[in-house]
C-alpha cells in the first residue's frame, strides 16, 4: 500500500477568503500512481477551514458574509485577552470559531486513478484570518 504525504502552501490574500484548491489535489492524485484508494485534504491551521462547496464566485462570496454573519467580529468574546504563551493580545477569537464551524478536513475516495467527486464540487482551503502564508497537507493513501 501506498502513503504519500504532500505538505503544500498557499498565500492568502484577504481577510476571508475562498481558495479553490482542487485542480492541485486532482493533478497529485493522478501523478500518485494510486488507483483504488483515498484523498485526504487537511489544514494545518486553527484559523483556516476546509470545505467543499460549487465554485461560483457569488457563492463564494455568500459563504463568507454567512460566516462573518453567524460569528460577528465583536461579540464579547473570551479569547479576547492577553496570551502569555504568544506575548500579545488575542484579537481572532472570530477566526477560530468560523474555523471550528467549516472544520479542517475532507477525505474523496480515489477509483480507477481518478478522485470521485461530484461534477461541481470544488475544494477549498478557506482564509479566516487573512492575508498569511498558510499550509495544507493532501495524503494518498491506497494501492
Amino acid at each position: 500500500m501506498k502513503s504519500i504525504v504532500h505538505r503544500l502552501e498557499i498565500q492568502t490574500h484577504r481577510e476571508t477568503e475562498l481558495l479553490n484548491i482542487t485542480p492541485c489535489v486532482h493533478e497529485l492524485v493522478a501523478q500518485s500512481g494510486v488507483k483504488d484508494g483515498t484523498a485526504f485534504v487537511l489544514s494545518l491551521h486553527t484559523t483556516t477551514g476546509i470545505t467543499v462547496n460549487e465554485g461560483l464566485p457569488d457563492l463564494e462570496a455568500d459563504i463568507a458574509a454567512m460566516l462573518e454573519g453567524l460569528i460577528p467580529e465583536r461579540n464579547g468574546y473570551r479569547h479576547a485577552r492577553f496570551l502569555p504563551s504568544d506575548g500579545q493580545m488575542a484579537v481572532n477569537a472570530p477566526s477560530h470559531l468560523r474555523g471550528a464551524l467549516l472544520g479542517f478536513q475532507v477525505f474523496f475516495p480515489i477509483q480507477d486513478g481518478k478522485m470521485i467527486t461530484g461534477s461541481r464540487q470544488t475544494i477549498y482551503l478557506v482564509e479566516l484570518d487573512g492575508p498569511q502564508y498558510r499550509s495544507y497537507v493532501v495524503h494518498i493513501l491506497g494501492e
